[in-house]
């Protein structure tokens, strides 16, 4: 049974994540359409919404010549601009215009120019070079007001290709030098900054870098902060990351750059590191030597944190799905993202399948310790890249074995490094999730992990793992999730915390532990 009032919410925000979840049938002129038909929206009192077009179709109702149902869920004429529009966008804002032209980023989506161009235009109402200067501008805004970084620095790790440059738009788009904005933040007038600039470096130890460039990124609260450091800490592999207090540490390497980083939840009442009036604020520290990739490094912690996610009407969403309980003991939940895609797919092939937690983990550490790149970064405690996709493919099958990998999974891991090595599987944000899934399927995997895969990698918050206990189970926790779409991965997170939480009160876990 549909809800009314989330299918309408999901109609009016026509996003393409809903695409195919439902119908809307107009009574006024007897036509069905998508959710992200182009046409103007009805009026509330002439809309029925089905579950499928067979059944609006049933009730008399023809399908619009326009959005064209037939091709939904997102495959179809009337989407395709959308859908190139959003994950261009994300490309954009990562960086992808910074020293590399429209045209260049138009043949990795596989269209020409001109039309991406368009679907830009027609979607977020600027061209791709407007978009891309808006992004550098705000972040050279964000390092002037947040860090001491030079002028020099902050140009070019805001993504302009030379300061004279940088000077100019800077001063034509804002009506002022850069250097102005340091003048009046140090002239206190933005106070609500000065004070992140006044707080301590972040550092898990006295053995921290002293050199570490200090960021806030904005996100929606509420935020179950605690659990999310719950989730990272189960997975976090030493020499890689660590988990202390109310941070998270973890060494990357991005765009050729190779540093460490620390993130924490930086809203009022949960540090002291706040800005004047905001309620959702992010912290984050890296190494000097990541600057010069900020744009792509920031827009990827957005993802491995789910900064972006709108956790209110997700919440109230399951809560009407009947997951009210669950909801209130965590709310503000998110998804665990990625920062490192490969890194993410490897943990989750070696974790997988595992019957007891312990292995697997010293299994994924000992993987990492053979095959990741050690690097010094001037903490003991984080000393090692995680291994990438040509490291793995080199090692090959037998390494794997030798390593503690059963050899099916071996061989697995094997043909998913080679894959990603040669760019013949992309595991990116903005790619089609069912054609990616299906092409991890095809390189052995089961769909249970081909969709825990793709639900971080590619942020996909509408999967739904596939359940592993009993047939009669299975098929009517489907049915239920169905109330759940479009964010059916958030709930499938909330049960599985409570199954955690409820194995960990027996006392046959316990005894386990002890």
């Amino acid at each position: 049974m549909l809800d009314a009032d989330v299918c309408a919410r999901a109609l009016g925000a026509r996003d393409p994540r809903f695409d195919g979840v439902f119908f809307v049938g107009i009574t006024t002129t007897r036509i069905y359409c998508r959710p992200i038909c182009p046409a103007r929206v009805s009026h509330e009192g002439h809309r029925r919404f089905f579950a499928s077009a067979a059944a609006a179709e049933r009730a008399g109702y023809r399908p619009c010549l326009r959005c064209r149902p037939e091709l939904a869920p997102g495959r179809g004429l009337v989407d395709a601009v959308p859908r190139l529009a959003h994950a261009a966008a994300f490309r954009i804002a990562a960086g992808a215009l910074n020293g590399q032209s429209v045209a260049q980023l138009a043949r990795e989506f596989g269209v020409g120019e001109r039309h991406l161009r368009r679907a830009l235009q027609r979607e977020i109402g600027v061209s791709p070079l407007e978009l891309a200067q808006t992004h550098r501008l705000l972040l050279a805004k964000q390092l002037l007001a947040d860090t001491r970084l030079s002028v020099i620095q902050v140009a070019y790790a805001s993504g302009f290709q030379s300061l004279r440059r940088f000077n100019a738009v800077f001063q034509e788009r804002y009506r002022m030098a850069p250097t102005a904005v340091r003048r009046t933040i140090n002239g206190d007038s933005a106070g609500s900054v000065a004070a992140v600039r006044r707080a301590p470096t972040v550092k898990p130890s006295s053995e921290a870098p002293n050199e570490l460039v200090s960021l806030t990124l904005g996100y929606r609260p509420p935020l179950a902060w605690s659990v999310f450091l719950d989730l990272l800490r189960r997975e976090a592999i030493p020499g890689i990351e660590l988990v202390w207090g109310n941070r998270y540490g973890r060494t990357v390497r991005i765009s050729g750059c190779t540093g460490v980083l620390f993130a924490e939840d930086a809203s009022p009442g949960v540090t002291t590191y706040t800005l004047r009036g905001a309620k959702g604020i992010f912290r984050v520290a890296v190494s000097s030597s990541l600057v010069p990739a900020l744009m792509p490094l920031v827009a990827r912690l957005r993802q491995l944190f789910d900064l972006d996610a709108e956790p209110a009407v997700i919440d109230a969403h399951l809560t009407q799905g009947g997951l009210g309980a669950l909801v209130r003991a965590r709310p503000g939940m998110r998804l665990l993202g990625a920062l490192d895609s490969f890194d993410v797919a490897l943990r989750i092939l070696l974790r997988e399948g595992t019957r007891w937690e312990a292995t697997a983990a010293e299994r994924a550490q000992r993987v990492a310790l053979a095959l990741g790149e050690r690097v010094e970064t001037g903490i003991d405690s984080l000393n090692r890249l995680a291994p990438t996709a040509e490291r793995v493919a080199d090692a090959g099958t037998r390494r794997l074995i030798a390593l503690g990998v059963p050899n099916r999974r071996a061989e697995t891991i094997v043909a998913v490094a080679r894959a990603s090595a040669d760019g013949a599987l992309c595991l990116e944000r903005g790619r089609n999730v069912s054609e990616t899934r299906h092409a991890l399927m095809r390189l052995g995997l089961s769909k249970r992990v081909a969709t825990l895969i793709v639900m971080r990698t590619l942020y996909w918050p509408d999967a739904f793992p596939p359940y592993s206990g009993n047939d009669v189970d299975a098929r009517s926790l489907r049915a239920q999730a169905e109330s759940w779409r479009p964010w059916r991965a958030y709930a499938a997170l909330h049960l599985r915390l409570n199954e955690d939480a409820k194995a960990a009160a027996s006392p046959s876990y316990r005894s386990r532990r002890c």
